[in-house]
């Protein structure tokens, strides 16, 4: 169907951020509603928590394990919120295809609303579900027998970590939902892409124990970064430098994959 698409007429921030918290809004009362997805997005991640937690409790007593300090169950926890924020955001674009299915893209793009704010919203909802869900799990994890050294602020910093990391893959998410248009393609990309890049950082299992060329590679995986800031913040004493240098290195991924969702979006504009 062709659309007559109009600019919005306001640009400067204010709109922008005006806009943004209606359309944030308008995400968060359909999770409101129905937060079942909420819940089903915490169950893997408590089975693994929980299961693996206890199933494999004994590898921090093998030579080289370098975290076996504070048990497996405190070494696995930032892991398991980073797997939860990446499995998250790389759903993110399914919120664009259902608009666009039941023409809810259409008439927002035939309205004077901001088109950052509609990228910008997205992104935001997924970003406080992450919040949401990454407390549940450090405090299932406190209760089941975990500690962080690291205190509170150790535990922001892991929060900080997952909201970046999905901003990160929400954004790409998104590019990949607006520039395919369809749901099998997206998930077959989101299959493709979360669990090698989980398994290919320190998520689940400490790197000293891994082969060399899976070090390197972790090197350049942004879920390596989120884990390893959140793991050095609650652990004590942590590197501060590390933190401080994952958490810049995954916020230059948030802009770059920012850019890239802006682009495909005004591909989808166009082509509409």
């Amino acid at each position: 169907m062709s659309t007559a698409h109009i600019e919005p007429v306001g640009t400067r921030p204010l709109t922008v951020i005006t806009h943004s918290a209606f359309l944030t809004g308008r995400l968060l009362r359909a999770l409101w509603r129905m937060p079942t997805f909420l819940v089903i997005g915490l169950v893997q991640p408590v089975i693994w928590l929980l299961l693996f937690g206890q199933l494999f409790r004994s590898v921090v007593h093998l030579p080289g394990f370098a975290y076996g300090s504070d048990g497996f169950l405190t070494f696995l926890t930032p892991g398991v919120v980073m797997m939860t924020a990446l499995f998250a955001s790389a759903w993110a674009g399914t919120t664009y295809l259902q608009d666009i299915d039941r023409g809810v893209m259409d008439r927002l793009l035939t309205s004077p609303v901001s088109r950052g704010a509609m990228m910008c919203a997205t992104m935001a909802h997924q970003a406080i579900q992450t919040v949401i869900q990454s407390l549940i799990i450090v405090v299932i994890a406190l209760i089941a027998g975990a500690r962080f050294p690291g205190g509170v602020a150790g535990v922001g910093v892991t929060v900080l970590a997952a909201v970046l990391l999905t901003l990160v893959f929400s954004a790409l998410s998104n590019a990949v939902a607006l520039l395919t248009r369809q749901q099998a393609t997206l998930i077959a990309i989101s299959q493709f892409t979360t669990l090698p890049l989980m398994f290919l950082s320190s998520a689940v299992m400490d790197l000293h124990l891994a082969p060399a060329w899976v070090g390197n590679v972790a090197r350049y995986n942004p879920v390596e970064w989120a884990v390893v800031a959140a793991r050095q913040a609650t652990s004590a004493p942590g590197d501060g430098s590390t933190v401080l240098s994952c958490l810049g290195l995954l916020a230059v991924a948030v802009l770059v994959m920012g850019f890239l969702a802006t682009r495909a979006f005004r591909a989808y504009r166009k082509a509409a």
